[in-house]
């Protein structure tokens, strides 16, 4: 019998806690969960419950107080700050709901971004193949003032899948797009998921989002929801 390989994202028994005396909010607690190479969670919730933390823990992009938190084979427990963003860049790729373009960029700029980062000499080859993926060929020069919203996440996309990566996270990827434009982003970000054989990590309100996934996981007062409708069950890690 083959082994099972090992998830692509391992969290174990995490804590974080924001905020200081009256403020002070224990937002995640001690939750466990793995998520498998290739695989699509959708993580929803009520507004509060730490979703979008739960994200930036697996982004790198926030310290946990307790637990272990394994990405893609390597435990950034005890990573320095540098170190996390340079692993990050290799592995990670993030859409935010409010864009997060450069405004005096134009679309291939901002796509070459985190490429001449990483010191890719291709960064602009590479740049303006995403670029025309996502369908955005034809608009290469425009800065993102002069893109739509659903453009502008299209860049958003492309820049996010520039260094390949073995990971795609999207907080809210659908939130400040209309209904058509929406369903138009989520059918790209699928598509490539599939294309490429990324792990595809996104939280979002929006439950038919989430069930296009293949496990749904729902989050409550910093921890798992397995009772909530459509959640999944979660293996930990």
């Amino acid at each position: 019998m083959l082994a099972t390989p090992p998830p692509v994202i391992a969290l174990d028994r995490i804590h974080i806690t924001l905020g200081n005396g009256p403020s002070k909010v224990h937002v995640l607690r001690g939750l466990s969960l793995a998520i498998a190479k290739g695989e699509s969670a959708g993580i929803v919730g009520p507004s509060g419950s730490g979703k979008s933390t739960l994200l930036m823990v697996m982004a790198g992009l926030e310290q946990v107080d307790g637990g272990t938190v394994d990405i893609a084979g390597t435990r950034l427990n005890g990573m320095s700050e540098d170190a996390i963003a340079a692993f990050r860049g290799r592995n990670v790729g993030i859409v935010f709901q409010s864009f997060h373009l450069i405004p005096n960029m134009t679309a291939l700029e901002n796509v070459a971004v985190p490429l001449e980062l990483a010191g890719d000499p291709q960064a602009f080859t590479k740049a303006k193949a995403e670029l025309e993926a996502v369908g955005l060929g034809a608009r290469l020069t425009h800065y993102p003032g002069e893109l739509s919203g659903g453009e502008q996440q299209r860049v958003a996309i492309a820049r996010a899948l520039a260094p390949d990566p073995a990971i795609l996270i999207a907080d809210e990827p659908t939130g400040n797009l209309d209904t058509a434009t929406g369903r138009q982003i989520a059918d790209l970000l699928f598509a490539k998921q599939s294309e490429r054989g990324m792990t595809l990590v996104l939280v979002t309100h929006d439950r038919d989002l989430a069930a296009r996934c293949d496990r749904q996981i729902a989050i409550r007062a910093g921890e798992l929801d397995l009772a909530a409708k459509g959640a999944t069950e979660v293996p930990a890690a």
